[in-house]
């Protein structure tokens, strides 16, 4: 995976660079930047390179593919407008075309656009509506990920009361369909409302006119959300009142999208810079190494900072709206080693108050060295008009610090656990960009049985074929609970522990609720409702099996679990 996507190679497409060198480009052109504020560019560089190599923190691929390359553009989210003109829709096209190409995610909101059959003015005719810009869009992210070393990655959002909602909610029912996008329905107060009141009628609007074009019943439309992910995965929930009730900088507007994986809302042609700190790497014999973790987090703000200065940007549009707030997204990945290491339970009380005391330490301490980072190289051009100042905070670099991304490539290079997740399987297939399936088992686990001597040996090729060692006979109880998998989880587990860090981080958490093959529509019911009630600004199921294409699998497909053994 590094070789193929991150080392640059020469013109016939050879490697000339190794992973050493790869960190040594990467430190040197983040690092330079601080000579702009009189600081020690040499110093920088140095604890940079020790953090990267270490594996201690990465950054988002397009800062590790494109740094110190000319005109390199090294942030990884960016959400594009889109207003109800071809001149903006097809500028947002090209626009989109160029960041996918440097390895960037997309995200839109297709809310403004007018449904289709709507009055075209100019032409007489009528709007092909939303979803088929979706579609379009899509297209040209296939065209462009040809050529490319990432998988193409975008966000479509519309909001609850278009009146092309129904078709958008279906449009991913059919399989191998917008293969590029995410889709989410922007879910507002008002139809939350609905929802609960006795009057459940609820207005689908034109957002041309801004007048009612039809009614229709609010549980009727949330029971074809729920089928129609239960069915694909798609659409998610975007809670968009609670989103901007969280907005840093309302007075210079709404939020409408997130990028591709919905941990950063975005204003338009904002980008973000993230990167994320591996729990993994400081775990120690009987809890995490707090004190040398904090030192990471203070150096990763710096070199997050230290990107936007160093990045190319593919617009002046996005540039300026990206210094106007300089948000960065440090988040982290590894939970799940981590946990394994401190023998706690995924799924335990415990697990929930290391998490949420570890989303309160990330945030504090990356705003305590983005307020310094403020006192010595200014803040953000927007602060006077963000939510800090009444807060009483005088000086901030970011408006905001942390998000929590998935870090699907970044958790595979630092050999780790992705994100917050549990571990998918302990040992399953990847499907690689390029149709390759390749066979992964924890290594963690590996030695765990080898060192249980014949016992454990003769349990590793019941590990490769069940993906669990949960009914592994000889396995003690103990180590069973150290390492549940995704399904082996109840799903409200998942959500518990996406609450535990939201209830901290500054933009939002990106989780995927798994659920296994046998979950019904009330399952997807039961998490879309708890969802809410835990106040997430976001909400994705999959469950197993419902795509054709999916990233992970069992190895052997005979032994994955059920609803009966994850008690939905």
């Amino acid at each position: 995976m590094l070789q193929e996507r991150y080392l640059l190679r020469d013109e016939s497409g050879r490697s000339i660079e190794s992973p050493a060198a790869m960190l040594g480009r990467v430190a040197k052109a983040i690092a330079a930047p601080a000579r702009s504020f009189g600081e020690d560019a040499d110093y920088w560089e140095e604890r940079f390179f020790k953090r990267l190599s270490a594996l201690e923190f990465l950054p988002n691929s397009p800062t590790l593919m494109n740094a110190g390359i000319p005109d390199g553009q090294l942030a990884a989210c960016f959400v594009l407008p889109l207003r109800d003109d071809l001149d903006s829709i097809f500028g947002a096209l090209a626009l989109a075309a160029r960041i996918q190409q440097t390895g960037g995610g997309t995200g839109f909101s297709f809310s403004r656009l007018r449904p289709a059959g709507d009055r075209v003015r100019s032409t007489g005719g009528t709007s092909s509506g939303p979803l088929s810009f979706v579609e379009l869009f899509n297209h040209a992210t296939t065209v462009i990920r040809a050529g490319g070393r990432r998988r193409g990655a975008n966000m479509a959002v519309l909001q609850v009361d278009h009146p092309d909602i129904c078709e958008f909610i279906d449009a991913k029912r059919a399989p191998d369909v917008l293969e590029n996008f995410n889709l989410s329905v922007g879910i507002t107060d008002e139809f939350l409302n609905a929802l609960d009141s006795g009057d459940t009628k609820f207005s689908l609007i034109n957002p041309r006119t801004r007048r009612p074009v039809t009614v229709v019943d609010a549980p009727g439309l949330f029971e074809k959300m729920i089928e129609a992910a239960h069915a694909s995965g798609d659409p998610g929930l975007l809670f968009l009142d609670q989103i901007n009730r969280y907005n840093p900088t309302p007075a210079l507007g709404l939020i409408e999208a997130t990028n591709p994986c919905g941990e950063q809302p975005l204003l338009p042609y904002e980008s973000c810079t993230l990167g994320s700190i591996n729990l993994a790497a400081f775990a120690g014999p009987t809890d995490l190494d707090w004190p040398r973790m904090i030192q990471a987090i203070r150096d990763a703000v710096v070199f997050l900072d230290n990107v936007i200065e160093a990045s190319h940007y593919p617009a002046s549009d996005i540039e300026i709206a990206t210094r106007r707030t300089r948000k960065i997204g440090l988040g982290v990945m590894g939970l799940a080693d981590l946990l394994a290491a401190l023998g706690i339970a995924y799924d335990s009380d415990q697990a929930l108050r290391l998490g949420e005391r570890i989303a309160a330490t990330l945030t504090r301490e990356a705003r305590l060295k983005s307020a310094e980072l403020g006192e010595q190289r200014g803040s953000f051009p927007a602060f006077s008009k963000s939510i800090w100042p009444a807060q009483g905070i005088r000086s901030l670099r970011n408006a905001t610090v942390t998000c929590v991304a998935p870090t699907g490539t970044l958790s595979l290079l630092a050999g780790c656990s992705s994100g917050i997740e549990p571990f998918f399987a302990l040992s399953n297939v990847r499907r690689t960009l390029d149709g390759r399936r390749l066979t992964e088992t924890n290594s963690k686990v590996l030695e765990m049985l080898e060192a249980m001597g014949p016992v454990g040996r003769n349990a590793i090729s019941e590990l490769r074929e069940h993906g669990s060692i949960r009914k592994i006979a000889g396995i003690p109880e103990h180590l069973k609970r150290r390492f549940p998998i995704a399904l082996e989880l109840n799903p409200l587990d998942h959500l518990r522990m996406q609450a535990a860090f939201q209830k901290h981080i500054d933009a939002a958490v990106s989780k995927t609720v798994n659920l296994p093959a046998n979950a019904s529509p009330k399952d997807v019911r039961a998490v879309f409702e708890s969802a809410r009630k835990l106040q997430l600004k976001g909400v994705t199921v999959y469950r197993y099996g419902s795509k054709s294409n999916q990233t992970l699998s069992f190895v052997d497909e005979q032994h994955i679990p059920d609803c009966r053994e994850c008690a939905v």
